[in-house]
Parts: structure tokens; sequence; C-alpha cells
């Protein structure tokens, strides 16, 4: 994990190998953002002239290295771009600072050092320059290089090894309360992400759970494994179905922070299918190279509750891993069989590719005994939903509008782009099943949000429930952008989180 430091000491003083500053679209051109004074100064006042003629614009994200002159102790300038200059007396906003500073951090692969020299008006911007900064230092390298890392030895360029935030006060405390959060959080988002990045010959059920078990007690997590004997025994038909096909069989994980003065309790459910061949319903060449990605969500309800032990947050978290690899063999689920639920409800498989409701329906259902305040579940669920909100943007469905509208505002504020997405009622019929309770399959178009009814039977009563469907932004197969890199991203990492800060704070609408 990339260092980081806070430091007040100006540029023209502070050795690293390359120094970054922002810069911005005008009214009449490129402007040198604040923070860079200094820079702009070692230029003879003429950077944001040298940049011009370079060709920058200050587009957001858009990076230009120059040489350093005389008076700075780097050898390389790099200005990246923060979009448009914020109207009169307004701040840059927060995600834009997020995402020039992971643009910079990425340019800077191979370097050791870099000093960023952005706008810091507050605490919330340090948050988010940290942030950026160590999550676009991100790189997945364990498979690459072999005992030999970086570039020099014929492996790909590592991440920055430290980060200074120029201009964020040490011993401010509001300062360091920032940088310290934003190091736990960008952490545990790159912790989900190399789980996501795994290969699914290493990552099986019972590694994750390992990992998981490990981790947990490392952090002072109680931690507890259903394995298969004990999934059979306990009557989980969902999550037993899905994994039975698999030669790794399936886990459930339960993870449970306390806080002795917490008043709240969330219950956090991730969808584990750690490959997704679509078991008997086979998915057609094109469709399976990426599913790996298909524990994303599990992966950020893992990150998520390590991250609120990291900051001692005043409230109850539960974890729920439902953990499954879904493969096709003479002992897997076929269309047309009937499972029993951990709930006691049937439910007819008409396609064994729908799997990930399977699995979180037992988890709903068991994490509901607990009673808590408010069940979210995170799923790469459907492709459905990326055929309505892309690969950027992640659906949220719940039982209460007022909720629902909470946890979109959370996930905006942190960065992560979501939608409030209906639960129409009059989809839930298509989803009868003349053999058992419920089809595990409903009408094709509006499929996303069929997915999410199915999940809303195995919720408990009277309690308040979210699904997020991550499809989209899990798993990016793209170049990379900002603070985003190729593959896996931590999506609904940063917005548990804050759920959790903010129920915690008793400051959730």
């Amino acid at each position: 994990m990339t260092a980081l430091t806070l430091s007040t000491a100006g540029p023209a003083t502070l050795r690293a190998d390359a120094l970054v500053v922002g810069v911005a679209k005008g009214p009449k051109g490129l402007v040198v953002a604040a923070g860079a004074e200094a820079v702009d100064k070692a230029y003879d006042g003429k950077l944001a002239a040298v940049l011009d003629a370079l060709g920058a614009t200050g587009a957001e994200g858009e990076i230009t290295k120059l040489p350093a002159p005389d008076g700075l102790k780097v050898p390389v300038v790099l200005a990246v771009g923060l979009g448009p200059v914020p109207e009169t007396d307004e701040s840059y906003d927060e995600e834009a600072l997020r995402r020039a500073a992971g643009a910079a951090a990425r340019a800077l692969h191979g370097s050791k050092k870099a000093a960023f020299a952005l706008p810091l008006d507050d605490a919330s911007a340090v948050t988010a320059v940290a942030e950026g900064a160590l999550l676009g230092a991100y790189a997945f390298t364990a498979y690459q290089g072999g005992e030999k890392k970086g570039a020099k030895n014929g492996g790909p360029k590592l991440p920055l090894t430290e980060v200074a935030l120029l201009g964020a006060k040490p011993r401010d405390k509001d300062h360091k309360a920032a940088a310290e959060r934003a190091i736990v959080v960008a952490t545990e988002v790159n912790i989900a992400r190399d789980l996501v990045n795994t290969p699914p010959n290493d990552l099986t059920p019972e590694a994750f759970a390992a990992v998981a078990s490990a981790t947990a007690k490392e952090n002072g997590i109680k931690v507890q494994v259903l394995d298969e004997k004990a999934l059979v025994k306990g009557g989980y038909g969902g999550i037993m179905g899905v994994g039975k096909g698999s030669e790794n069989p399936p886990r459930l994980v339960k993870l449970s922070y306390t806080h002795p003065k917490a008043e709240k309790t969330l219950a956090f459910v991730g969808k584990g299918i750690t490959y997704d061949s679509g078991g008997i319903s086979l998915k057609p060449a094109g469709h399976n190279e990426t599913m790996k990605c298909d524990m994303a969500g599990a992966a950020a309800v893992f990150a998520s509750v390590v991250a609120a032990s990291k900051l001692g947050l005043q409230v109850n978290v539960t974890g729920w891993l439902a953990l499954a690899e879904n493969m096709p063999s003479g002992s897997a689920t076929k269309p047309g069989d009937v499972l029993r639920m951990y709930s006691g409800k049937t439910v007819e498989v008409l396609n064994t590719d729908a799997e990930g409701r399977l699995v979180l329906g037992d988890a709903l259902t068991k994490a509901s005994e607990d009673n808590p305040d408010a069940i979210v579940d995170v799923a790469t669920l459907t492709g459905a939903m990326m055929m309505a909100l892309g690969d950027r943007t992640f659906g949220i469905m719940a039982n209460d509008d007022a909720f629902r509208t909470s946890v979109h505002e959370i996930a905006e504020e942190v960065g992560e782009a979501s939608w409030p997405m209906p639960l129409p009622a009059d989809l839930r019929k298509s989803m009868d099943s003349p053999t058992a309770d419920i089809a595990n399959m409903g009408v094709r178009m509006g499929g996303g949000l069929v997915a999410g009814l199915f999940l809303q039977e195995f919720v408990g009563e009277g309690i308040t429930w979210a699904h997020l469907d991550i499809a989209g932004p899990a798993f990016h197969e793209g170049a990379p952008y900002g603070y985003t890199p190729k593959g896996g991203t931590g999506s609904a990492v940063r917005t548990l989180v804050r759920l959790a800060e903010r129920t915690a704070t008793g400051d959730l609408g």
C-alpha cells in the first residue's frame, strides 16, 4: 500500500520524483489552481502559458508533464486537469479532486515519491485528494514479474511508494483525521479490488472464507464459517443448490463487528460467486471470461466491515458472505429443479445462471434473524441493470423510499455513481411457479427489477432493506480513468462505509 504523509513544506523545498499541480478551464483560458503558487513562481509566473503552448486545456483528468525549472527540487512537474474553474466563492468539487489525484497517481506508476500540490480548502478536500491518490496508485501485480517486481526487471511498473500532500497540516486534528480515514477506506477498497482480481483457481469459496477469517481475527471481528456439511444440516438450499455442481464446496461466512456504545445495527450481505460459469445454463463464449468478478459484492461487504472496525465506528455491523462456485457437472442443479431455501420457501430454478439471487436469498433470511435496523445487500446481480444504467452506475432498490434516497445521496456524496430504481409490484406475478412458491426467473424486460423483487421475498418482515446491483461498475474492462483501474474497482465499499458512519452518528435521513 502506498504511504501517505501530510506536509507543510513548500513545493520549492520538498524532494520527490515528481510534483503534481492542478490546472483548470477558466473563462479566458488555462488557470493554475490554488496550491501551486510557488510552482508558478518558479516558472516566472508563466506556468499557464507554458502548459497552454503544450496543448493543455485543463480538462478533467488531462495529464501534462514538463521538466521542472531551477528552484524546484523535483525533476518533473505533472499538471492534471480539474475541469472548469468553480464559480465565485466555491471550492473544487470533491469528486473532481479525487479523480484528478487518481489520474496523476496512475500517470506516475514507476516513480517512488510524488508531492501533490492540489487545492486543499478544508478537511473534506484532504480526504478527496488522499483517497484519489491512494486509489489511483493501485496496481494488481501478484501474478506478474515473478519474484523481481518492477519494469526494470521485466515486470509491470509499480505504483508510487509515497504520496505527500502539500498544504495538509499534520498537526491539524481535522486534516489528520481526514487523512487517517482516507488511508483506511482506500486500503479496504484496494483489498476488495485484489480479491476481485484474484484468479478463481486461487480464490475458491474455501480460500475466500480463510482470508476473511484471518483478517477478521486480526481486527477484533468475530467470525463464523458454515461449511458444506453445516449448510446441508441447516437447510441452506439456495447456497447448496448453486454450489453442489463444483468440486469447491460453498461457504457462508458471518463477520460481526460490535461497538460497546452502539445503538444501531447494520447487516451487509454480499453475493460471493467466486466463479460463475452459468451452471447447466452455461454462459456462451464472450460472457464468462471475466466471471471471477462475480464475488465483488462479497468483497465489498468484507472490506466494509473491516473498515468499520479500523475506524472504530459506534455502530454494530455484521457482514454475510454467501460464497459458492457455479459450475456444470453431473451433480449440478438443473433447470426445473426445486430448491427449498433456508426460509422454507421453495424455488423452481428455471435458469441456473440466475444463481446470485439464490445464495443471497438464504443469506438475507439468515441476516434477518438478528433483526438489524437495516440490511443492505450488494451483488453483481443482473446484466439487465447494466443495460439500464451502463457500466459505471449501480442501481439501488429498497422496500423503503426514504432509505433508498439516503443510500443514493450517500453514494453520490462519496463519488460512487448510482441511481434509485423501483420495485414494481406488477412484475412479481411473472415469477409465479406452478410447481413451487416462486421461480428464480420472471419476465425479461425489467430483469434487474425482477431480481430485486425476488430478493425482497427473503427479507424479514418489518426490516428496512436496500439492494445494490453493482453489475456494471464492479469490474472495469476499458482503459483506466481517474482513480478507476482496469479490473476490479472496489465498487460500493465507500458507500457502505459512509452509511455505517452516518448510522453511527445518527445522521441518517
